[in-house]
């Protein structure tokens, strides 16, 4: 029987998603994961295999929260759904964390060389998107968006537009012009509603 572990796995993954988040896992090697969590190289070999085993690990821990993200904004009163979708375009472009986010960097990177990763990056995409578009649906059954308007389009459109505005946070486009962004979509969203 092993030993037991003598460090707390949270903590650990979650210095190591700042260190892959800041390098990118190519640009990461072992012995900065090492500094980052405190662990030898033996003891993170142990616990994640390998580098790859800890960046699926962490991976799949962020993807894990961008979908309970997606879940909580469906909660409340659907005639605020539109509401709730506003206010996660307006953080989003008020953020001025240049890092970004890791399902978006660790797609870009690994995805096209990593079936793993490629696959959860499909799965909290395609939440992401189901949740965006349950918002839309909340919005036309409370009459803020016109309900013969194609839900899953719009809901991309919602999805689309916080992943580019926080590409331009990323440039360092100004705040001002990216809450302009997010309220035009948010506005032709709902000017979609029928007259009368």
């Amino acid at each position: 029987m092993g030993r037991p572990r003598k460090f707390d796995e949270r903590e650990v993954v979650v210095a190591a998603r700042r260190q892959f988040n800041e390098t990118g896992f190519h640009g990461t090697s072992v012995d900065e994961l090492s500094r980052a969590t405190g662990l030898s190289k033996g003891s993170l070999y142990g616990a994640f295999g390998d580098k790859e085993g800890l960046f699926r690990r962490v991976f799949d821990d962020y993807c894990a929260g961008t979908d309970e993200g997606a879940a909580s904004r469906l909660e409340g009163p659907e005639d605020e759904a539109l509401d709730r979708a506003r206010d996660w375009l307006r953080t989003t472009a008020r953020s001025t964390d240049p890092r970004g986010c890791l399902l978006a960097k660790g797609t870009a990177e690994l995805a096209s060389e990593n079936p793993a990763v490629a696959a959860r990056a499909n799965a909290a995409y395609t939440t992401l998107l189901a949740g965006c578009r349950g918002l839309i649906e909340q919005a036309q059954r409370a009459g803020r968006v016109d309900p013969g308007a194609d839900a899953a389009a719009l809901g991309g459109v919602l999805l689309t537009t916080q992943r580019g505005l926080e590409a331009l946070g990323r440039a360092g486009v100004d705040p001002s012009v990216r809450l302009a962004i997010a309220d035009a979509t948010i506005d032709g969203i709902a000017a979609s509603r029928p007259s009368g």
